[in-house]
C-alpha cells in the first residue's frame, strides 16, 4: 500500500465530453463474471468511485490519514492518478449504469511514469535496476476491495484482469509495494526475515529501499524463522505474488500515513501469462465438453 505524498486532485486530461467510449473489442479488459464487469475506467465519474472505494479501505477500515480535501470529498488520490490507467470491477447488479465498483487497481506503464515524473514507487525504493530492464515494466498499486467482496474468486477475477493488461501491452515486469499491517518493524521480524531470506531478488533486479527510509528486513537468522508460520501471516496480496513467483527489494519502508510496512515485490510476468493461458485452455475444453455432441 502506498501513501499519497502529493494531496492534490487533477481531472483525466484524456476525458471529453462528447469523447467516444471504447467498445468491448477495444478494451485492453474485458471480463464477465456472473455479475461482475472488469475493464479500464472510462470517465472521471469512474475514477472517482475508485477513489471512493480506496478512501472506505484505505482511510476508514486501515486507519490511513487522510488530506483535508480527501476528508471533504471522501476520495482517496493522489498526483498520479491522471497518469494511470485504473482497472476497475463493477457489480452490475448494484448501483446506476455499469454498476457498483467494488475493486481497483492502479496501473503505471514507462510512457505513463515520464508524464508522471517517475513511478510511485520511486518514493519509497532506488528501482534502476528495474528501469534497466529490457521491455515494457509496469507499476502496480492503490489494490482494494470491498469488505463483502473479499473472497479468493474475486482476487483471481483481479489478476485475470492485470494478465489480459499484460498481455495487451507486452508488459515483462510487474513490481509495486506490498504492505504489512502495522509501523513497528520488531513486530514484524517474522514475515520481514521470512521475505528476506526466502524471496530475496537477484541483484540483477533488486531494488533497495532509499537510505532516508531504509528498514533492515534481516532481523532473524534464518534458522530462527518459522516459514510456514510467517508465510501464513502474509496478507492474501502478497502471498499471491509469491505464488507467481514474485521477489522482494532489499530493505522494508514504514508508512506512517498508510500504518504500513512496506516491501517492494518484483514479478516476471512469463509466470503470469503461462498459467493464464492454461486456465484459458482448461476453461475452453470445460466449455467444449459440455457443449451437446454430433452423434
Amino acid at each position: 500500500m502506498e501513501s499519497p505524498s502529493l494531496h492534490q486532485s487533477f481531472p483525466m486530461t484524456h476525458e471529453s465530453s462528447n469523447m467516444m467510449l471504447p467498445t468491448a473489442a477495444d478494451r485492453p479488459v474485458d471480463v464477465r463474471a456472473r455479475n461482475l464487469w472488469m475493464r479500464l475506467a472510462e470517465t472521471q465519474a469512474e475514477v472517482e468511485a475508485a477513489q471512493e472505494l480506496r478512501y472506505r479501505v484505505f482511510v476508514e477500515e486501515v486507519g490511513a490519514r487522510p488530506s483535508e480535501e480527501m476528508r471533504r470529498t471522501r476520495r482517496e488520490f493522489d498526483a498520479f492518478d491522471p497518469y494511470c490507467d485504473h482497472l476497475l470491477v463493477f457489480d452490475t447488479s448494484q448501483g446506476e449504469g455499469a454498476g457498483r465498483v467494488v475493486a481497483t487497481y492502479r496501473f503505471l506503464r514507462r510512457e505513463q511514469a515520464a508524464r508522471a515524473g517517475k513511478f510511485y514507487t520511486e518514493d519509497e525504493y532506488d528501482i534502476q535496476p528495474l528501469l534497466d530492464y529490457p521491455g515494457e515494466i509496469m507499476e502496480l498499486g492503490r489494490s482494494c476491495v470491498d469488505l463483502d467482496y473479499r473472497t479468493g474468486g474475486n482476487l483471481q477475477l483481479l489478476w485475470r484482469g492485470i494478465t489480459a493488461y499484460v498481455l495487451f501491452h507486452e508488459v515483462r515486469l510487474l513490481f509495486g509495494c506490498g504492505s504489512l499491517y502495522g509501523t513497528d518493524v520488531a513486530k514484524l521480524a517474522q514475515p520481514l526475515a521470512y521475505l528476506h531470506h526466502y524471496h530475496l531478488a537477484p541483484e540483477t533486479l533488486r531494488p533497495r529501499a532509499l537510505p532516508e527510509r531504509y528498514s533492515d528486513m534481516n532481523l532473524l537468522p534464518k534458522e530462527a524463522v518459522d516459514a510456514k508460520a510467517a508465510l501464513h501471516s502474509l496478507p492474501p496480496l502478497l502471498k499471491g505474488y509469491l505464488r507467481l513467483g514474485g521477489f522482494i527489494g532489499d530493505g522494508a519502508v514504514v508508512d506512517h500515513e498508510f500504518s504500513t510496512t512496506d516491501v517492494c515485490v518484483v514479478v516476471n510476468t512469463d509466470v503470469v501469462t503461462e498459467k493464464y493461458r492454461r486456465s484459458l485452455t482448461r476453461q475452453k475444453g470445460a466449455e467444449a465438453a459440455s457443449e451437446p455432441g454430433d452423434g
